[in-house]
């Protein structure tokens, strides 16, 4: 959608519209994010843009697991404390977050950067699939729990995951979800990933 500057600066107009190309944010709550910036202090303004540009600049994926980090490898592969040996592939960074707050996972991560979906051209040479088996091929991986969202590509996407590392001689599960169909993990409850985690289920 585009705003019609006849009454509003043509920088406030541009502004509004980049706010709106971030998901889940319509037009209205564009223009509100808009104001708000314009009502900054040039201070708070430049801590603002700065904080933009740097996180861009230097957040980039762990060479290990393609988590988000700012060093090479993130905290979570370089904790000798977590268990190694088992894999939880999830779709987004913040899927980990998730997880993390149930505070019962004690295995390592992979994330996709994306789930498999033909319609919208997404094919597994455009996610973190070859990452995935490059880690399970060096050994010591004795499980992979397939932690997609339970959506059709989701399904899809651990599906065909699962029938390249059945070969390999690794234990692939898939999450039991106390989700409705269609949900993200990203809103799920501690307890709900947790169960899921509990009753997941070889596939």
């Amino acid at each position: 959608m585009i705003i019609v500057a006849n009454s509003t600066a043509l920088p406030l107009v541009l502004l509004a519209e980049q706010f709106a190309k971030l998901p889940g944010i319509g037009m209205k709550t564009a223009q509100r994010l808009a104001y708000f910036v314009m009502g900054m202090s040039d201070e708070e303004a430049k801590e603002f843009a700065d904080a933009i540009i740097n996180a861009h600049s230097t957040v980039k994926e762990c060479s290990i697991c393609c988590n988000l980090t700012d060093s090479g490898v993130c905290p979570i592969c370089s904790d000798d404390l977590r268990d190694a040996s088992v894999i939880c592939v999830v779709e987004t960074p913040k899927d980990i977050a998730a997880f993390e707050r149930t505070n019962e996972y004690k295995g390592v991560y992979h994330v996709l950067h994306g789930l498999i979906s033909p319609l919208d051209g997404v094919t597994p040479e455009q996610i973190r699939v070859k990452e995935l088996l490059d880690r399970i091929k060096k050994g010591g991986v004795n499980e992979v729990i397939m932690a997609t969202n339970p959506t059709v590509e989701g399904e899809a996407t651990a599906m065909y995951i699962s029938k390249l590392l059945k070969p390999l001689g690794v234990k692939v599960t898939r999450l039991a979800f106390g989700l409705p169909i269609g949900g993200t993990l990203e809103f799920a409850d501690e307890v709900t990933l947790f169960k899921a985690l509990e009753n997941r289920s070889e596939i």
